[in-house]
């Protein structure tokens, strides 16, 4: 980094946002295999929140891999930086007073804590949305497991690259077993419990 950048420190803070809001804002970092329900638990959550009329909004992988990480692919390196731009993203939308749902498979259990360290305590809830591979073999609503199976899509997480399950994730929500509404539920009753809606 340049020697000459030098940090602007914003007129309204993250505190004066929270105010306004009524609320105060996390990153809900849903991580699982492809396929386990991430994008959907987290527009579910994303939709009970905007129910309440609290300021919400969903970083999804793929939908990020069309502009901001368009020109990254899917080896470690790769996925490394992908992860890393998207805790960078989300710190901001925390800054703003967002509660932000961030739905990536994010494999490494590193590049999850890094991204944790970049926010302040409680700020980061990761929340592991577990699924077996062969149920999520059986969704595969992309068909990329069928193509990662012929062997057409090389480095695909559970196949071919490794996923590292959370260690001690703030809630486990098993997507075999309870349907989506009964998971978004229990994530927003966890945001009540913890004070920050």
């Amino acid at each position: 980094m340049s020697n000459n950048i030098v940090w602007h420190q914003a007129t309204i803070n993250k505190e004066k946002r929270q105010g306004k809001n009524q609320h105060k804002s996390v990153i809900l970092w849903f991580t699982g295999l492809s396929g386990s329900g991430k994008s959907t638990l987290a527009n579910a959550v994303d939709h009970l929140l905007f129910e309440r009329h609290l300021n919400s909004y969903v970083l999804d992988g793929d939908n990020i891999r069309h502009g901001l990480n368009k020109g990254l692919g899917f080896s470690d390196e790769d996925r490394k930086e992908n992860i890393r731009r998207i805790g960078e993203v989300a710190k901001l939308f925390v800054d703003a007073g967002v509660i932000t749902s961030t739905a990536f498979i994010s494999p490494f259990r590193e590049d999850r804590e890094n991204v944790r360290k970049m926010v302040e305590t409680g700020e980061f809830v990761e929340i592991y949305v577990k699924c077996s591979l062969e149920k999520c073999e059986e969704r595969d609503p992309k068909g990329l497991y069928k193509k990662a199976r012929a062997g057409e899509i090389p480095e695909f997480t559970g196949i071919s690259s490794p996923y590292e399950e959370p260690v001690s994730p703030e809630l486990t929500i098993e997507t075999d077993s309870i349907s989506v509404e009964e998971a978004a539920n229990h994530v927003v009753k966890y945001l009540e419990e913890k004070g920050i809606i």
